[in-house]
């Protein structure tokens, strides 16, 4: 069998084999199996952009095969150097891996029998996803089939395996809201229903943070009722106020923020800088047809919210508003209308 035939064979059976599952993992390990065994290596290993950092790539390998648990991988900082000639060349090659001043853990490499190390970017529409890396044992130089066909296999695999994150982002995301609407109908405790929607919401769009906050009486500052992923020091930072971008919220407009640090609407952007705070969108909190708050996430990376990420914190926050609404309809049918007045806007007899 010549070798494009055999390199032919290979990726035909990797198709069959990906359409079986729609499950990423599984579709990365056949990735890094089908590249050990039609290249004859040591191992590989698929790193894939870390989602909440920007321009970074995870140390953590996302599946691998043919390494030992002992072994550590290089950290992000590594992958971000090599992450543009990847890019631009399509490939890096690494003919000693135990001695390339490119490399680093050159120790470990060679405590593992590490030889040459051949890396392409993994791709989907021309967009970076990740890495693949094979790893021999000996000394080896690639030829252009064999660089051709670890590039074709991560770009075909690349694209499968985006496919499988959307179809579990859509499912995890029906999830959030199937969980939220049945805590509304069971509870009225809304400080603890905002709370798991901030973090389930952090979860599935692998966000850095998210939070709600609402409105104070006097309808300028705002209080925070709910977040995750926030430090104590970011939180501690000083009085929330309607800036430029809450303002518009508070209209009941969405707002898109792609860059804290270019935006003119943007209040506490040295906080911001100092907590990895990149991108961020704002989507307005209804009680009935009055804007009381604003649902807010945060992304570590810069990042376009796609539409179905927008139209699920919408939805989330219509949610939250019906929460808060069920809330007031119930201090009124206590006909506890003094507390009611007293406590709706210092949300004291929500939290």
């Amino acid at each position: 069998m010549s070798t494009e035939e055999s390199y032919f064979r290979a990726l035909s059976k990797l198709s069959r084999d990906m359409a079986a599952t729609d499950d990423y993992l599984k579709m990365g390990h056949l990735l890094v199996s089908t590249a050990v065994k039609t290249l004859k290596a040591k191992a590989a290993v698929i790193f894939l952009m870390d989602e909440n950092s920007e321009d970074s790539i995870s140390s953590n390998a996302v599946v691998q095969v043919g390494l030992s648990d002992k072994y550590i991988h290089a950290g992000p900082a590594h992958a971000v150097k090599i992450s543009p000639q990847l890019q631009e060349d399509g490939y890096m090659y690494f003919r000693d891996a135990t001695t390339d001043k490119r490399l680093m853990n050159r120790e470990a490499k060679k405590a593992e029998g590490i030889g040459s190390i051949l890396s392409v970017p993994v791709l989907d529409k021309g967009r970076m996803l990740g890495i693949l890396s094979l790893y021999t044992k000996d000394i080896r130089k690639f030829t252009k089939g064999e660089i051709d066909f670890l590039s074709i296999l991560a770009e075909h695999g690349g694209s499968r395996i985006e496919n499988a994150l959307l179809i579990q982002r859509l499912r995890n995301q029906s999830r959030i809201f199937l969980k939220l609407a049945a805590s509304i109908s069971e509870s009225l405790d809304v400080k603890t229903i905002l709370q798991a929607m901030t973090q389930d919401l952090v979860k599935s769009l692998r966000l850095k943070a998210a939070a709600v906050q609402l409105l104070d009486e006097d309808r300028r500052t705002l209080k925070r009722v709910a977040c995750f992923g926030l430090s104590e020091k970011y939180l501690n930072k000083g009085p929330i106020l309607a800036d430029k971008n809450m303002a518009e919220a508070l209209k009941g407009k969405t707002v898109n923020i792609k860059n804290v640090l270019t935006n003119t609407g943007i209040q506490y952007k040295k906080e911001k800088e100092e907590e990895g705070i990149i991108s961020m969108l704002y989507v307005p909190v209804k009680s009935k047809e009055e804007v009381i708050g604003v649902l807010i996430i945060y992304s570590g990376r810069q990042r376009e919210f796609m539409e179905d990420e927008i139209l699920l914190v919408t939805a989330l926050a219509y949610q939250g508003g019906l929460a808060i609404s069920n809330a007031c309809a119930y201090l009124v049918m206590q006909d506890d209308i003094k507390d009611l007045k007293e406590n709706i806007w210092s949300h004291k007899s929500w939290f």
